[in-house]
């Protein structure tokens, strides 16, 4: 067995649903410890969070990731322990698999391979590791980054190991992400008889033209670097759960994932005003979860294609499409930041899993990424 391997089953076979980390970053610590990286354990509420350097000055390089998996989903489904790493056929099977800790143990073993070979590198290597990415990301690599910028210490270029691989390992970095913008709307309305709706004033006939008109707005056309803003509504709600009864009120869940073509004011601006336009009485929350960030260009950028190359004989295509990520909490300090892993097919499904030889592949594009970067 290979050492990013052995990692990557030690680091599955911990319980670690978000936001706890049982031990797995301990045991990198341990390991990145031996080859004099300096670690900080920085817990906030419940989460734990790991930066760990090796160096002392010049530009700054960062691997970042989580240690923390969703939870499996009925376990009778999976056809392996979802935290007894197994492999099947070429592919390791186990809850993180792919999201993320193959990743991480890529990056600690690529770590491990330079600083073997480069001990008195340029430059400082660090890694952000967090467990609270799965979750509510509030007391994670947000708050690390605060510690960060006040104890002055700027991060210059930042690989974030989530899966962002399509068909094959490497043909997709991620170079930016849409922002992200979510609403908690309640259109509110008199409760009464179905009998008698003289009497009554319902809610949901007194938003449909409003939900109408907003679910064919085209937001904007995107461009170069993102694809158009989008407007989805993930969940209504109204009722007592009964036909005779009109509901008082409404609840809509919406969110907004949207290019820099827009911005959070934009935004919420705009639906104030067709909420007016519509004379509805209601009541909005906004919960922002993070700005759009792109890293277009600059040396990080190449130095990642560049080994993709070298490692896999392709070209990789830098794309910005997907969810959020704590990218979003790293790029705002001017870092350059991009997202590499391998591939995002069964992330959060039944039955996680990741390719035994990308685990490997992937430790050489991570280390290839090091030299050009900060080899002495």
């Amino acid at each position: 067995m290979n050492n990013c391997l052995n990692l990557t089953k030690e680091l599955i076979n911990r319980q670690s649903v978000t936001p706890e980390d049982a031990g797995c970053q301990q045991l990198i610590a341990e390991r990145l410890e031996k080859l004099g990286f300096k670690s900080t354990h920085l817990r906030f509420d419940d989460v734990d969070n790991l930066w760990i350097t090796h160096g002392d000055t010049g530009p700054l390089f960062a691997f970042a990731g989580h240690t923390d998996v969703v939870p499996t989903g009925p376990i009778e489904e999976w056809k392996t322990d979802p935290f007894n790493a197994e492999i099947i056929d070429g592919m390791l099977y186990g809850r993180g698999a792919a999201d993320m800790k193959g990743g991480i143990a890529a990056m600690v073993v690529a770590a491990e391979q330079f600083v073997e070979k480069n001990p008195n590198h340029n430059g400082i290597i660090a890694f952000l590791i967090t467990s609270d990415e799965e979750g509510p990301a509030i007391n994670g690599t947000r708050k690390v980054i605060e510690y960060l910028n006040d104890n002055d210490i700027k991060i210059d270029w930042c690989v974030v190991g989530e899966p962002s691989s399509d068909k094959q390992l490497g043909d997709v970095i991620r170079i930016g992400r849409r922002g992200s913008l979510n609403g908690i709307l309640t259109i509110k309305g008199i409760q009464g008889h179905v009998a008698f709706p003289e009497l009554a004033e319902n809610p949901i006939h007194r938003a449909s033209a409003f939900l109408s008109e907003i679910s064919s707005i085209e937001w904007d056309q995107g461009n170069d670097s993102f694809p158009a803003t989008s407007f989805q509504i993930s969940n209504i709600n109204a009722g007592t759960g009964v036909e005779n009864v009109i509901p008082g009120s409404v609840k809509l869940l919406f969110n907004f994932r949207f290019s820099t073509e827009l911005t959070e004011d934009d935004l919420k601006s705009k639906i104030t005003a067709l909420l007016d336009k519509h004379n509805l009485n209601y009541d909005l929350q906004w919960k922002l979860s993070g700005h759009p960030f792109l890293t277009s260009t600059g040396k990080l950028v190449d130095a990642t294609c560049e080994a993709i190359k070298i490692v896999c004989g392709i070209e990789t295509d830098c794309s910005t499409g997907g969810g959020t990520s704590d990218g979003r909490f790293i790029a705002p300090t001017g870092a350059e930041v991009i997202e590499l892993g391998v591939s995002n097919d069964t992330i959060h499904k039944i039955n996680e899993c990741v390719k035994v030889d990308d685990l490997d592949t992937l430790t050489n594009i991570y280390t290839h990424i090091l030299e050009q970067l900060l080899k002495d």
